[in-house]
């Protein structure tokens, strides 16, 4: 009997050794996802749309015109639309401001935040010339370039209906502040973390914020590192599979920006941005210092992280 038990037990072991090589053998076949392609002419006359306007200075004619155009605009691809509308008091004056919101795939529980913001500087305070700075920004890359990505990235989920939900949210009152005055920047993003539902918790965010540079160089931002490295490796590796080397795999400069107030109210929350643009906040912040192709790096980045994102969770 005891010469007889080792031997049933090693069968046994051989077994199932054999079944679970046999199980490891099994490969699933993957499903192939179809990722829409990113129409980088329909961004680019986003863009120009905006800037067309004229300076989206908060209180002005092109400010409540262009507010205008982007809530029809995106109405007529979102599941829903709501407008935050608010005001900030600062140097004397009442502005008044509104945040656009626009969801997607209403029933999901598992979303991802988009976000830009859509007003224009009031004072060109890096022009080299004193009488040009008390002029206002056209910001052509630097709001309505993000703005257009996404206006673009909304009409493709209204014919091609995202895995997950979306929700895009256009800041105002981003550039709203003088030089240091960092209570009076962001005052969109701040007022959405202060006033979103508790219930609302994205997956995290991503602030798209001068994307349109001929010249694209998007570098790893500070303060995306530190609160988000998994979403930045993650949207960087989407880059590097995309063969899209304009996203760089170095850390440059740290921004205050609207994903500031974000990270701050628990929403991890990445900055997608080309600090290096020499017309940073002057005059010549122009459409024709912006690039389709810019635009549809971007965009194609975002789309492949949209519908591919859910899967590749799901996989590791």
């Amino acid at each position: 009997m005891h010469r007889i038990l080792p031997f049933i037990l090693l069968i046994f072991i051989l077994s199932c050794n054999f079944e679970k090589k046999t199980e490891q053998k099994e490969v699933k076949p993957q499903a192939i996802i179809s990722v829409p392609d990113f129409d980088e002419n329909s961004a680019f006359e986003y863009l120009t749309k905006q800037v067309s306007f004229g300076p989206r200075v908060p209180n002005s004619k092109a400010h409540e015109e262009c507010k205008n155009f982007l809530i029809s605009e995106i109405s007529k691809y979102a599941d829903a639309v709501n407008v935050q509308n608010f005001t900030h008091n600062y140097l004397g004056k009442t502005f008044k401001l509104s945040n656009i919101i626009a969801s997607f795939n209403l029933k999901s529980g598992f979303r991802i935040l988009l976000c830009a913001h859509w007003d224009s500087r009031p004072y060109a305070d890096e022009e080299k010339e004193p009488s040009k700075r008390i002029q206002p920004v056209p910001g052509a890359n630097d709001g309505a370039s993000g703005v257009a990505v996404l206006l673009e990235i909304a009409r493709i989920l209204k014919d091609n209906p995202p895995p997950i939900g979306i929700d895009i949210v256009f800041f105002d009152g981003e550039d709203l502040g003088i030089a240091g005055d960092l209570d009076n920047f962001c005052i969109g993003s701040k007022y959405f973390a202060k006033n979103k539902s508790v219930n609302y918790s994205p997956q995290f965010g991503i602030l798209l914020d001068m994307v349109g540079d001929k010249d694209l160089q998007i570098f790893k931002e500070r303060n995306s590192v530190e609160y988000a490295p998994d979403v930045v490796e993650y949207v960087w590796g989407i880059a590097r599979e995309l063969e899209i080397s304009e996203f760089r795999d170095q850390v440059k400069y740290d921004v205050y920006d609207d994903h500031i107030p974000l990270n701050e109210a628990g929403i991890r929350t990445i900055d997608i941005i080309d600090f290096d643009y020499p017309y940073w906040h002057t005059t010549e912040d122009t459409p024709d210092k912006c690039s389709p192709q810019s635009l549809k790096k971007v965009g194609s980045v975002i789309l492949n992280l949209i519908y591919k994102y859910k899967a590749n969770v799901a996989e590791r």
